[in-house]
């Protein structure tokens, strides 16, 4: 069978399903027999033949991520809760012939539905081609004809189809479902299908091996499966399943890549249902009222409706997705920063600390050699040379994503120019014969080399963590105990160490394991210098002043780390001291509750594997704190999942860039401080929101509410209510175009339940009293007037004050407190002055008398002004008292933190 027949279509083997267990009865299939299956073969598919294929059975993307109909999409905007109380009044409306209400709440749920579903396919639609500028590739083996030599690069992951023959190296995500052809030294983590925490052994198999045709499809070791990432070593594989066929697809039924609410949709979720309480309430206590007060009956239900519409802020779901699609697509545009998750930018605006690795952050992503010693603390070249022998060949045999700094370090500072040992050679002249790359559990290098000369050897060279490297040298307790002791000086003075030590042993022909790490002879340590970022210092004040706290949380020794935030003045807030340095043994003696005051006040956590990064950042978030992380590396995933907000540079490895929810051009606190400042612009402006159209709304609620009782006639008709709602509506939009106060900028932003219904409390009592104030008005104004005439102008005047009022509260709520801030508010401005001018001139059109409303006289608008000023007056007042008292809130706040933290430090020792 030739190697790509279009006949042996991928749709005859889907590895780990009753159908290949039927092709293959009784055994696993080897790779030769998955390869003729699948029409393929070593050197992979003909580009012709993948493209044939790619048409057949789609792109390699899981269900959840295929476009969204415009249909369904304006179908599923109906199940957000305001919209469905919304259809719900509407329906009661209709039940009880009252069509216009029903007509006007039916028209502002299609206009909420349409606008929610625009702007979600316009954010989607950004956020589709944000993806693609961080899109995952993968690494496939194609040929462009049947004689032309098979060639390796990168394509799209959506591209690959079942047969295409692809490489897997450490940071990978594993693209689809595939069975190994060759695999050297890989390990993989398949959490996210199985829940192992521990990375599980892979290994291709030339033989089925009867004995695990029974076992599970993840106990197979020849299996790799999409969700499943690489943590070390390597491997060429053949894809068996693509999209909705793999495992993946099928364990989540379609849910892949959904995570727990963020803060902000928690937040917005309880201020939601708390409204819904109070609108789901005030029908039923506004026809008890009138009935017991005013003896009216059902006729009173459309105002009751009408009242109930007027609590809610439809706009809501419109402002929220227009707010954050417009932040995350000019933040992109101006910085390079990809925002892969909307509510993730308002996340960032609310984060309060920030943990982060040092290395390529805080310094410069490449170290300085300082010094090469021997176990005497010697200068000592060989030294030197053994650990650029282990960095030459790590690079060149260990398929790594990229090259690591420390061995680029090495290999700098051993250059031509560099020391060498007399007659030692230089590291090249060596012959390379396997590698065990360094990974976070044993957390050391080793290089097996054969020397010139010496046939029938091979030497192990080891490099890496000086605990690590000791506990595999052969020496005693006290040799040990000696070396680890030089070490700390070394370390605490900001060095560096890496540790060197070497073994000959016989040669043979089989793979060398971790087992093979033993009975080493030390021969030093080379001790490097970290660089700071020359950016780091000004950026660290600049968080700082915002409000957000650092934390470094690193693998290093904890005098290295604390000697790199010494010098870029990183400190806790107003102190420092002994509790500033935390190790991960530290960290292991901890219960979840102790940690949590412990990661609170401490600045730098050394000696972190993945699970205690993980550790320190949920308890952060369990002690109330927004927290944010940055990294790049397998060994962050656990951390960037845990965290708020997932940040990697646009360089980190295929697995951490899919777990991130932001993405920066680059490895700089400068673009994450540019990313905050957009998350607080946009949080700002959904806040204002929130803030001025739910305090307006209880206004006029109440003011409706008591009107309703005092009055002998509705205070307003319900299509007059309604259309007032629609007129707020229109002008709120502008408030996802504003720019928000410098204020705003100056501290993180949460959505907080509680101080919203107090704000909305405040200031809604304080528009009832200017609508009720409105009362006295119009009885001064009208007081000739009589029967239905009196009820038209008194309908007609109190829509005018309604809207004015509602205007004013949009700028004056609004408003900062420098003259460039008032400026800043264009949009919000032309949205008052417009719905002002619609308050003004509607009741004097012919459309006025079609909706109850007249004409007003002159004298009306006098003393209309009169108390708009006095409104005016009392809101910009009670707006500084306010100000002042959440200012004074958040500094007693943060006073409380640190006092907290000073007694817990005083009252626990080490």
């Amino acid at each position: 069978m030739p190697e790509s027949s279009p006949a042996a279509g991928p749709e005859h083997v889907t590895i780990g399903t009753p159908a290949s267990v039927a092709s293959f009865p009784g055994t696993v299939p080897t790779p030769l027999q998955t390869l003729r299956a699948l029409g393929s073969g070593p050197r992979g598919l003909l580009e012709a033949e993948a493209e044939i294929r790619l048409a057949r059975t789609g792109d390699n993307v899981l269900p959840a991520r295929r476009p969204v109909p415009r249909t369904r999409r304006f179908l599923r905007s109906l199940r957000d809760p305001f919209t469905s109380v919304l259809l719900c009044l509407g329906l009661v409306s209709a039940l009880v012939a009252a069509w216009g209400t029903a007509c006007v709440i039916l028209a502002l749920v299609t206009v909420s539905c349409l606008l929610r579903s625009a702007e979600e396919h316009r954010a989607d639609r950004s956020t589709a081609a944000l993806r693609e500028l961080v899109a995952t590739t993968a690494t496939v083996v194609r040929r462009a004809s049947d004689d032309s030599p098979p060639r390796e690069r990168e394509v799209p992951v959506a591209d690959l189809v079942p047969g295409d023959v692809i490489r897997l190296r450490p940071g990978d995500l594993v693209p689809a479902d595939v069975q190994l052809l060759r695999a050297d030294g890989l390990t993989v983590h398949q959490s996210a299908l199985t829940g192992e925490s521990a990375p599980v052994a892979k290994r291709a198999m030339d033989v089925a091996d009867p004995a695990l045709s029974g076992a599970g499809p993840f106990a197979q070791p020849q299996w790799c499966f999409q969700g499943s990432s690489v943590t070390s070593g390597s491997g060429t594989a053949v894809i068996v399943a693509t999209g909705g066929e793999t495992r993946f697809a099928a364990a989540h039924d379609g849910r892949a890549g959904q995570r727990d609410a963020s803060a902000f949709e928690r937040s917005v979720r309880g201020i939601s249902w708390t409204l819904i309480r109070f609108m789901l309430l005030t029908p039923p206590l506004v026809l008890m009222a009138n009935a017991a007060l005013r003896g009216r009956g059902l006729e009173t239900l459309p105002f009751a409706v009408a009242v109930a519409v007027g609590l809610t802020p439809e706009m809501l779901p419109v402002i929220v997705t227009t707010a954050l699609a417009r932040g995350a697509a000019r933040l992109a545009r101006t910085s390079g920063v990809i925002v892969k998750r909307l509510p993730a930018l308002h996340d960032l605006g609310a984060v309060d600390v920030l943990c982060l690795d040092k290395t390529g952050t805080l310094t410069e992503d490449r170290p300085v050699v300082e010094a090469a010693t021997d176990g005497r603390d010697r200068p000592d070249p060989d030294v030197l040379r053994w650990a650029a022998v282990n960095a030459l060949w790590t690079l060149q045999l260990a398929d790594l994503p990229a090259a690591d700094a420390l061995d680029e370090a090495v290999l700098d500072a051993f250059g031509p120019d560099g020391p060498s040992a007399a007659g030692a050679g230089e590291p090249d002249a060596y012959e390379g014969v396997a590698v065990l790359p360094f990974d976070p559990v044993r957390r050391v290098a080793t290089a097996v080399v054969r020397r010139p000369g010496r046939l029938g050897m091979h030497t192990l060279v080891t490099k890496g963590a000086v605990e690590a490297v000791l506990d595999r040298c052969a020496m005693d307790g006290d040799e040990r105990d000696r070396l680890l002791a030089l070490a700390g000086r070394k370390a605490a003075s900001g060095l560096r160490l890496l540790a060197v030590a070497r073994a000959d042993r016989a040669s043979r022909a089989g793979a060398y394991t971790p087992a093979d790490e033993r009975g080493l002879t030390f021969l030093g340590l080379v001790a490097l210098r970290d660089v700071p970022a020359p950016s780091a210092a000004d950026a660290l004040a600049v968080l700082a002043r915002r409000g957000v706290r650092v934390k470094v949380l690193t693998g290093d020794h904890p005098g290295t780390a604390a000697r790199v935030c010494a010098d870029l003045g990183l400190r806790p807030e107003g102190h420092s001291g002994p509790d500033d340095v935390v190790t991960a043994e530290f960290v292991d003696t901890l219960s979840d509750a102790e940690l949590v005051e412990v990661a609170d006040r401490a600045v730098v956590f050394a000696r972190c594997t993945p699970e205690h990064k993980a550790r320190i950042v949920s308890a952060l978030r369990a002690g109330g704190r927004t927290t944010g992380f940055l990294g790049d590396g397998v060994n962050d995933l656990p951390a960037l999942d845990a965290a708020d907000v997932g940040i990697c540079p646009r360089n980190a490895v295929d697995v951490a860039r899919e777990a991130a929810d932001v993405v920066l051009a680059e490895k700089d606190l400068t673009a994450i401080d540019r990313a905050v400042l957009a998350g607080r612009r946009s949080s700002g402006n959904i806040a204002a929101y929130l803030r001025i159209t739910l305090s307006s709304n209880l206004g006029n609620v109440i003011a409706m509410l008591t009107a309703g009782l005092m009055l002998p006639f509705l205070p307003m008709l319900p299509a007059q209510v309604l259309v007032q709602n629609l007129c707020f509506d229109a002008a709120q939009l502008a408030f996802a175009f504003d720019r928000p106060p410098a204020s705003v900028l100056r501290r993180p932003t949460a959505l907080r339940p509680r101080d919203f219904l107090r704000f909305i409390t405040g200031f809604g009592l304080l528009n009832a009293a200017a609508d009720l104030a409105t009362f006295g008005v119009l009885a001064l104004a009208l007081h000739h007037a009589s029967g239905d005439g009196g009820e038209a102008a008194f309908h007609a005047g109190w829509f005018t004050e309604n809207l004015l009022t509602q205007a004013l509260v949009m700028v004056l709520l609004r408003t900062g407190r420098s003259a460039a801030e008032r400026r800043a508010g264009g949009p919000l401005r032309a949205a008052a002055a417009g719905l002002a001018a619609v308050g003004v001139a509607l009741p004097l059109t012919p459309l006025g008398p079609l909706l109850g409303m007249s004409a007003l006289p002159p004298l009306y608008y006098l003393l209309l002004g009169s108390v708009l000023g006095l409104y005016a007056v009392g809101l910009t007042a009670a707006r500084r008292r306010y100000e002042r008292r959440h200012l004074a809130d958040v500094s007693d706040a943060a006073e409380e933190r640190v006092g907290a933290s000073r007694g817990a430090r005083s009252g626990r020792g080490r």
